[in-house]
Protein backbone atom coordinates (compact mmCIF):
# COMPACT_ATOMS: atom_id res chain seq x y z
CA UNK A 1 0.00 0.00 0.00
CA UNK A 2 1.40 3.38 -0.89
CA UNK A 3 0.84 6.15 1.55
CA UNK A 4 0.67 9.91 1.84
CA UNK A 5 2.11 9.70 5.34
CA UNK A 6 5.14 11.67 6.45
CA UNK A 7 8.08 10.10 8.24
CA UNK A 8 10.84 10.80 10.71
CA UNK A 9 13.96 8.97 9.55
CA UNK A 10 17.37 8.28 11.03
CA UNK A 11 20.29 7.64 8.67
CA UNK A 12 23.72 6.24 9.34
CA UNK A 13 26.72 4.58 7.77
CA UNK A 14 30.20 3.35 8.36
CA UNK A 15 33.14 4.43 6.20
CA UNK A 16 32.12 1.98 3.45
CA UNK A 17 28.73 3.66 3.03
CA UNK A 18 29.39 7.33 3.73
CA UNK A 19 29.17 8.58 0.14
CA UNK A 20 25.73 7.04 -0.41
CA UNK A 21 24.57 8.08 3.06
CA UNK A 22 25.43 11.70 2.37
CA UNK A 23 23.61 11.66 -0.99
CA UNK A 24 20.54 9.93 0.46
CA UNK A 25 20.55 12.23 3.49
CA UNK A 26 20.33 15.21 1.13
CA UNK A 27 17.49 13.53 -0.80
CA UNK A 28 15.57 12.84 2.41
CA UNK A 29 15.98 16.43 3.58
CA UNK A 30 14.35 17.59 0.34
CA UNK A 31 11.55 14.99 0.32
CA UNK A 32 8.13 16.34 1.34
CA UNK A 33 7.28 12.96 2.91
CA UNK A 34 10.07 13.37 5.47
CA UNK A 35 9.54 15.78 8.37
CA UNK A 36 12.78 15.08 10.22
CA UNK A 37 16.08 13.42 9.33
CA UNK A 38 18.58 12.51 12.05
CA UNK A 39 22.13 11.58 11.04
CA UNK A 40 23.74 9.20 13.56
CA UNK A 41 26.52 7.86 11.46
CA UNK A 42 29.83 8.75 10.07
CA UNK A 43 30.32 11.86 7.99
CA UNK A 44 32.96 12.35 5.32
CA UNK A 45 34.72 15.00 7.44
CA UNK A 46 34.95 12.87 10.59
CA UNK A 47 38.46 11.60 11.33
CA UNK A 48 37.40 8.12 12.50
CA UNK A 49 34.59 5.93 11.30
CA UNK A 50 32.49 4.16 13.91
CA UNK A 51 32.04 0.45 13.39
CA UNK A 52 28.78 -0.44 11.68
CA UNK A 53 27.29 -2.28 14.70
CA UNK A 54 27.54 0.92 16.77
CA UNK A 55 25.76 2.96 14.09
CA UNK A 56 23.09 0.31 13.49
CA UNK A 57 22.41 -0.19 17.20
CA UNK A 58 22.09 3.55 17.78
CA UNK A 59 19.65 3.97 14.89
CA UNK A 60 17.62 0.86 15.73
CA UNK A 61 17.29 1.94 19.36
CA UNK A 62 15.83 5.23 18.16
CA UNK A 63 13.25 3.27 16.15
CA UNK A 64 12.48 0.97 19.10
CA UNK A 65 11.97 3.94 21.44
CA UNK A 66 9.63 5.60 18.92
CA UNK A 67 11.90 8.62 18.42
CA UNK A 68 11.85 8.01 14.65
CA UNK A 69 9.61 5.98 12.35
CA UNK A 70 12.27 4.38 10.17
CA UNK A 71 16.01 3.98 9.69
CA UNK A 72 18.11 3.97 6.52
CA UNK A 73 21.55 2.42 7.04
CA UNK A 74 24.41 1.92 4.60
CA UNK A 75 27.62 -0.08 4.79
CA UNK A 76 29.61 -1.99 2.18
CA UNK A 77 27.00 -4.70 1.59
CA UNK A 78 24.10 -3.71 3.86
CA UNK A 79 24.31 -7.12 5.51
CA UNK A 80 26.23 -6.11 8.64
CA UNK A 81 23.92 -3.16 9.27
CA UNK A 82 20.85 -5.40 8.94
CA UNK A 83 22.24 -8.05 11.27
CA UNK A 84 23.18 -5.42 13.85
CA UNK A 85 19.87 -3.53 13.70
CA UNK A 86 17.96 -6.79 14.08
CA UNK A 87 19.63 -7.31 17.46
CA UNK A 88 17.43 -4.55 18.91
CA UNK A 89 14.12 -5.93 20.17
CA UNK A 90 11.10 -4.63 18.33
CA UNK A 91 13.08 -3.65 15.25
CA UNK A 92 13.03 -5.47 11.94
CA UNK A 93 15.68 -4.66 9.37
CA UNK A 94 16.42 -5.98 5.93
CA UNK A 95 18.95 -5.46 3.21
CA UNK A 96 17.30 -4.88 -0.17
CA UNK A 97 18.83 -4.03 -3.51
CA UNK A 98 15.79 -4.18 -5.80
CA UNK A 99 12.35 -2.55 -5.96
CA UNK A 100 10.35 -5.68 -5.27
CA UNK A 101 12.29 -6.51 -2.11
CA UNK A 102 11.93 -2.93 -0.86
CA UNK A 103 8.18 -3.11 -1.46
CA UNK A 104 7.76 -6.50 0.23
CA UNK A 105 9.94 -5.52 3.20
CA UNK A 106 7.16 -3.11 4.16
CA UNK A 107 3.98 -4.59 2.72
CA UNK A 108 4.66 -8.21 3.75
CA UNK A 109 6.95 -7.78 6.74
CA UNK A 110 6.47 -4.34 8.30
CA UNK A 111 10.23 -3.65 8.41
CA UNK A 112 11.23 -0.29 9.84
CA UNK A 113 14.88 -0.41 8.76
CA UNK A 114 16.22 -0.57 5.23
CA UNK A 115 19.90 -1.26 4.68
CA UNK A 116 21.83 -0.88 1.45
CA UNK A 117 25.31 -1.79 0.28
CA UNK A 118 27.41 0.91 -1.33
CA UNK A 119 29.69 -1.76 -2.80
CA UNK A 120 26.74 -3.70 -4.22
CA UNK A 121 24.52 -1.27 -6.14
CA UNK A 122 24.92 2.03 -7.95
CA UNK A 123 24.09 5.34 -6.31
CA UNK A 124 21.13 6.18 -8.53
CA UNK A 125 19.50 2.82 -7.80
CA UNK A 126 20.07 3.32 -4.08
CA UNK A 127 18.45 6.76 -4.23
CA UNK A 128 15.48 5.40 -6.18
CA UNK A 129 14.97 2.52 -3.74
CA UNK A 130 14.87 4.91 -0.78
CA UNK A 131 12.27 7.07 -2.57
CA UNK A 132 10.16 3.97 -3.23
CA UNK A 133 10.60 2.79 0.38
CA UNK A 134 9.09 6.03 1.68
CA UNK A 135 5.95 5.37 -0.33
CA UNK A 136 5.01 2.15 1.43
CA UNK A 137 3.21 1.56 4.70
CA UNK A 138 2.24 -1.79 6.22
CA UNK A 139 -1.49 -2.47 6.17
CA UNK A 140 -2.47 -4.32 9.37
CA UNK A 141 -5.56 -5.64 7.57
CA UNK A 142 -3.45 -7.35 4.88
CA UNK A 143 -3.07 -11.10 4.50
CA UNK A 144 0.50 -10.67 5.83
CA UNK A 145 -0.78 -9.61 9.26
CA UNK A 146 -0.87 -13.21 10.51
CA UNK A 147 2.82 -13.66 9.69
CA UNK A 148 3.80 -10.38 11.31
CA UNK A 149 1.71 -11.22 14.38
CA UNK A 150 3.49 -14.55 14.75
CA UNK A 151 6.90 -12.84 14.56
CA UNK A 152 5.76 -10.35 17.21
CA UNK A 153 4.46 -13.18 19.41
CA UNK A 154 7.76 -15.03 19.21
CA UNK A 155 9.66 -11.89 20.15
CA UNK A 156 7.35 -11.23 23.11
CA UNK A 157 7.64 -14.85 24.29
CA UNK A 158 11.44 -14.71 23.99
CA UNK A 159 11.54 -11.53 26.06
CA UNK A 160 9.37 -13.15 28.73
CA UNK A 161 11.61 -16.20 28.95
CA UNK A 162 14.96 -14.38 28.87
CA UNK A 163 14.12 -11.01 30.36
CA UNK A 164 13.51 -7.81 28.44
CA UNK A 165 16.27 -6.77 26.09
CA UNK A 166 18.14 -10.08 26.05
CA UNK A 167 18.29 -12.35 23.04
CA UNK A 168 17.70 -16.03 23.66
CA UNK A 169 19.13 -19.03 21.94
CA UNK A 170 22.29 -17.23 20.98
CA UNK A 171 25.57 -18.92 21.56
CA UNK A 172 28.74 -16.97 21.70
CA UNK A 173 30.41 -16.92 18.32
CA UNK A 174 34.04 -17.87 17.98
Amino acid sequence: MTTGRTWTVVVGSDVAGVDYKDAILADLQEDDRVTTVVDVGFGACEPESPLYPDVAHRAAQMVARGEVDRAMLICGTGIGMAISANQVDGVWATVAHDSYSVERSILSNDCQVLTLGQRVIGLELARRLVKEWLGYEFDPASHSRANVALIEEYETDRQTVTGAGEKSGEEERP
